[in-house]
């Protein structure tokens, strides 16, 4: 089973996070910042993962903190969780609609840090800022040794938008984190390390 654990507690927040990449998709979120319990909710249950996820941090002053660290706990986890990565397919990448939005997501797992993502038209989406999904997803790519393109190919209603994303990136990260049963034990890579 491949698993990671991380207790990160900063001036700013204290994070507690458990993560299984081969779950069924069970979660236990919560964050402060109710649309960001809702993203990773979705991103638990379309990446079929399981993750327990708790983040006591100052939401009196803004939801940024809390967010981006909860992004660098997940990037450590997925790491720790991934070991060696032999057998994994690497490579991972998902369109997902939602009503009149389409995003595509593409993921490599490649050890070197990475985001492209389009601007998110709006400003806020409930109690959180739209610019908090990159900070997110920067915090993740960074401490994963991730590269994450984002696509925004369409979309007008900025929760649809956010919920794409999310739920894409989660089934892009399960193809990439995937055994292949002709690699076991092999590097996917021809420089023989990730």
């Amino acid at each position: 089973m491949r698993t990671g654990q991380v207790m990160r507690n900063t001036k700013e927040t204290n994070i507690e996070l458990e993560l299984n990449l081969d779950g069924t998709g069970k979660y236990d979120i919560s964050t402060g910042v109710g649309f960001f319990d809702h993203m990773m909710e979705l991103f638990t249950r379309h990446g079929l993962f399981d993750i327990k996820l708790k983040v006591k941090g100052d939401t009196y002053i803004d939801c940024h903190h809390s967010v981006e660290d909860a992004g660098i706990a997940l990037g450590k986890a997925f790491k720790d969780a991934l070991g060696d990565m032999k057998g994994i397919k690497r490579y991972g990448s998902f369109y997902l609609p939602m009503d009149e939005t389409l995003t595509l997501s593409a993921v490599d797992i490649s050890g070197r840090s990475y985001l492209y993502m389009d601007p998110i038209p709006d400003k806020r989406v409930g109690d959180m800022e739209s610019e908090m999904v990159k900070e997110f997803f920067w915090g993740f790519v960074r401490n994963a040794g991730i590269t994450l393109h984002i696509k925004l190919i369409h979309g007008e209603n900025t929760h649809h938008i956010i919920e794409s994303i999310f739920k894409g990136v989660a089934r892009a990260l399960d193809q990439a984190v995937t055994i292949d049963s002709r690699t076991i034990g092999e590097i996917p890579s021809t420089k023989g390390v990730i």
